[in-house]
């Protein structure tokens, strides 16, 4: 089956160099051959940070200070145009963990689990585990904590329920907005600033036990260790150091505070999510410029939180020898929105919120180039990290190996990704379902709005990011457009009815 996958990789390769006139060198013939560093099993280290957006030094956000995944990203590769499959975490993670798009699963929010719906699909941990890995998971990486459990080798670590909170202060709010709001949960104000150590907050404590698996983990087998991190999730609740590293007045508000123009119903949302916090404008207020300038230091100081942590588990991989026996990866679940399109964390099927930050640092491979522009989809990781151990992909894996990549930054790979997003309104409503399929190519995202039953379509975008990288214009019902849309239309009911065929 490896066999298979690189030679179908080659194959779609030398097809589009054929089709703009070019042939390949010997050289980068020879990189996509070599897909695996030998027939030992490396280490992996999977890191999944929650709400983890582009926001970061490396893919061009100076203001934010993210120097240990930016070191990463130059000691590996980072991907520039990498897609989650659904935006919101629950249908993501399952169908990262399970190599399946988010239409097979039939997962489209966080009620539903994996171990209910596909008990019989082998996830990628419980793959290595059947391949002899010794699988550990340490915080959030199923949107449910007894999600799977048998595929890890030992009872995975959880360190809190609910937000979070550290402050006296913050957790009689959870009480107090419960109250006057009760579907609020355990959501209380929307950022939090404590003076205390990293360890006494979620992802500290994440942290620290990750290091602690690290230094003890069985040397004579090889570990899967998914370290899942909560932030920069709401709340924004970092320690106050972390917030301190900025200086709020020269954090610079979203470019595109405002809808789409020609927008559909079916575009937009009320951020719900963000509305259920203590203090936040309910109904269809709008976020005041100055909360929303202290929301988006918040989100900042999250991100910077988390890049602490993950520099520390580094860190214990290389003080204990392991760093050149691990494959690392470090990856955001979905996108999210900081006042881009007068809106606030996910829910929509637009770039924003399905683009994410994708490093990958392999052994041994150490390309000059250290980005790539190739369209990838987080549904392909679970192949990808079989393939660089040349372990047997399950038959029912739809995402595609890009270990050719890893070593050829250049190569081509997908023609396009494949997003998926049900409404909360329609997501239990089964005759009257609209799910919006989104296709990113290279240059366009296309968005169709489909009844399930029907498979009618009630409404389209086209999104031309050449002129409009921001996606503030649909411009689908311009006549110029019309044969891009014929097209694209086509190549998505294609990805969706043959989701294993690479496209």
């Amino acid at each position: 089956m490896k066999n298979l996958n690189i030679l179908f990789s080659l194959r779609t390769y030398l097809l589009c160099c054929i089709s703009i006139n070019c042939l390949p060198s010997t050289a980068e013939v020879a990189a996509t051959l070599s897909t695996s560093v030998g027939s030992s099993k490396m280490n992996i280290l999977f890191i999944i940070v929650d709400d983890l957006r582009p926001e970061l030094g490396v893919y061009g956000v100076k203001q934010v200070k993210s120097p240990n995944i930016d070191k990463l990203a130059q000691d590996g590769i980072f991907f520039q145009k990498a897609y989650s499959q659904a935006p919101i975490c629950g249908a993501s993670r399952i169908s990262v963990l399970t190599g399946m798009y988010v239409h097979s699963t039939k997962i489209y929010g966080i009620a539903l689990k994996k171990k209910e719906q596909l008990p019989h699909v082998d996830s990628l941990p419980m793959h290595l585990k059947k391949n002899g890995y010794n699988t550990v998971s340490v915080g959030k990486i199923y949107h449910h904590n007894d999600d799977d459990t048998q595929a890890w080798s030992k009872p995975p670590f959880i360190a809190i329920n609910g937000s979070g909170y550290v402050t006296d202060e913050a957790k009689k709010l959870v009480t107090l907005n419960q109250k006057s709001n009760p579907s609020a949960g355990t959501k209380g104000p929307p950022t939090e600033a404590a003076d205390v150590a990293d360890y006494e907050h979620h992802d500290g404590s994440v942290a620290r036990r990750a290091i602690d698996e690290i230094e003890n983990l069985d040397r004579t087998v090889p570990f899967f260790l998914a370290v899942g991190f909560r932030k920069p999730h709401l709340p924004f609740t970092p320690p106050k150091k972390y917030w301190d590293m900025y200086n709020p007045s020269l954090i610079s508000a979203a470019s595109n505070p405002y809808f789409p123009d020609n927008f559909t119903k079916h575009t937009m949302n009320n951020y719900g999510e963000l509305r259920n916090y203590y203090g936040m404008p309910r109904g269809r207020l709008e976020i005041d410029p100055d909360v929303a300038q202290h929301l988006k230091h918040g989100y900042y100081a999250s991100v910077t939180f988390i890049d602490a942590q993950i520099g520390k588990i580094l860190n214990a991989l290389k003080v204990n020898g392991l760093e050149e026996s691990t494959i690392v990866v470090v990856f955001g679940d979905h996108g999210y929105k900081l006042g881009e399109h007068n809106s606030w964390v996910k829910h929509t099927a637009l770039e924003i919120d399905s683009r994410v930050p994708l490093i990958v640092k392999v052994p041994n491979y150490n390309p000059i180039i250290k980005s790539t522009r190739s369209i990838v989809e987080l549904v392909d990781l679970y192949p990808t990290l079989l393939d660089l151990n040349a372990l047997a992909q399950p038959e029912h894996l739809e995402g595609e190996s890009f270990a050719p990549i890893l070593k050829n930054p250049k190569l081509p790979f997908k023609r396009a990704a494949l997003s998926v997003w049900v409404g909360k309104r329609y997501r239990y409503d089964v005759e009257n379902q609209i799910v919006g399929y989104a296709l990113q190519t290279d240059r366009y995202r296309y968005i169709e709005y489909q009844r399930t039953v029907t498979e009618q379509v009630v409404a389209r975008e086209l999104y031309d990011h050449y002129d409009d990288p921001t996606e503030n214009y649909n411009v689908v019902q311009k006549i110029n457009y019309k044969s891009t849309v014929s097209e694209l239309s086509k190549i998505m009911k294609e990805k969706i009815d043959y989701p294993k065929k690479t496209l």
